[in-house]
């Protein structure tokens, strides 16, 4: 079952932990060389970043990409210029039952939008009756263990300014959570200043 080989990917991962700012932050290098780094709320427990970075083809290290969390919460690109703060941020942060994304500063009425669930194509669409917003997006998680991708899970809200869309996670993704959680809480972790800054 794709759910176990994931979990066993995840136990054979190399892992460093290091406890600060209020969280537990994971590095995990995976046998194939890539690397994925987490974050998780020392208090709730709750992920609150998760980023990759893949082996190039020619073994180096690509750029970090980010799967959950706010890809650059200072409102900086790389290039230094401030992202204009009225355009549609889409960004992904999860609840402990919900895999859960954002559309900040989108101010239209609730009945403007449609949320739907693509299950051929493994993503989910955003859409604007008036044409002003469009976004699909898959659920690497599911992908992952190669779960099935279910439109019932699927919920909306809007709330000031900002558009919440909900993915109720299927009991498969709640266990294995909940297994990795019990594991990297076992795992010896550094205080800040005490870490091999090549594992950061």
């Amino acid at each position: 079952m794709a759910v176990q080989h994931w979990a066993e990917t995840l136990k054979k991962a190399k892992k460093t932990a290091l406890i600060a700012d209020g969280k537990r932050k994971v590095h995990y290098l995976f046998e194939d060389g890539n690397e994925m780094s987490e974050e998780y709320d020392l208090k709730t427990d709750e992920l609150v970043l998760r980023k990759w970075r893949h082996k190039t083809t020619l073994g180096g290290h690509g750029e970090w990409t980010w799967e959950v969390g706010e890809t650059n919460p200072n409102g900086l690109t790389s290039d230094l210029i401030k992202e204009s703060s009225s355009n549609p941020l889409f960004m992904r942060k999860d609840t402990k039952t919900s895999f859960q994304w954002r559309v900040r500063n989108i101010s239209y009425p609730i009945e403007v939008y449609s949320v739907s669930a693509e299950p051929t194509e493994r993503c989910c669409v955003i859409r604007t009756s008036n044409k002003k917003y469009y976004k699909k997006f898959s659920i690497p998680d599911l992908d992952r263990c190669q779960l099935p991708l279910e439109s019932a899970a699927l919920s909306f809200t809007h709330a000031n300014n900002t558009l919440i869309i909900s993915y109720k996670k299927p009991k498969e993704i709640l266990t294995l959570e909940q297994e990795l959680l019990g594991e990297l809480k076992k795992l010896k972790g550094t205080s800040e200043g005490d870490i091999d800054c090549k594992t950061q």
